[in-house]
């Protein structure tokens, strides 16, 4: 059985398949990293954990090294796919703004262990190419032509990026694992901040 995800890609859509084995294995590594970290997740005990035979993983991956770029490489098109998704709903930028960060902290609040994975991973020798093109995409140019129309403040786009994904980021850390969960009347509070410090007017 195969499982099939839709990335967009700017103006393309991109139809990925890849097979139950496969998404098995992948959920498998995000739960031992999360509790192992990328040391204490052999392969062996991640094919155990996903119910697949020793050397069924081998026929996906190369070893453990290629397995983790991979699960990176999986749940970063998972991301892009959001934010094409909500930049193409809202009848204003303020509104495709608020959708954009509101469907990534849903996304986050749902997927906890992607959240702890991209924290591992950008902080590890695995984040060995640290291109300024992986900033690049749907919400560069959101803030770009943002810029261009007057209505976002004259700031690079990448800082723009970063401020906006560690302020999602840090929402969600909130509400999954402190003492302080938070409603819709706070994220609504939060991006508006956020919003009113990045908006010209």
């Amino acid at each position: 059985m195969n499982v099939q995800s839709t990335v967009n890609v700017g103006p393309y859509i991109i139809m990925e398949e890849i097979s139950e084995k496969k998404r098995l294995i992948f959920e498998s590594a995000l739960d031992l990293i999360r509790e192992r970290g990328f040391h204490g997740a052999p392969m062996s005990l991640v094919a155990g954990n996903a119910g697949v035979a020793a050397g069924t993983i081998y026929h996906y991956f190369k070893g453990k090294d290629d397995l983790i770029r991979e699960l990176y490489a999986y749940n970063r098109e998972r991301v892009i796919a959001i934010v094409d998704k909500a930049a193409g709903t809202g009848a204003t930028r303020k509104e495709r703004f608020f959708n954009i960060w509101n469907q990534l902290y849903e996304f986050y609040n749902q997927n906890d262990n992607v959240l702890i994975f991209f924290e591992q991973f950008l902080n590890s020798p695995y984040n060995a190419d640290k291109s300024p093109n992986h900033l690049r995409g749907t919400l560069y140019s959101f803030f770009q032509e943002g810029m261009e129309a007057g209505e976002i403040r004259q700031v690079k786009p990448e800082l723009l990026i970063v401020l906006t994904f560690g302020s999602v980021n840090s929402a969600a850390k909130l509400n999954l694992f402190s003492q302080v969960p938070l409603d819709q009347s706070d994220l609504r509070d939060a991006v508006e901040i956020l919003w009113q410090g990045i908006a010209t007017g």
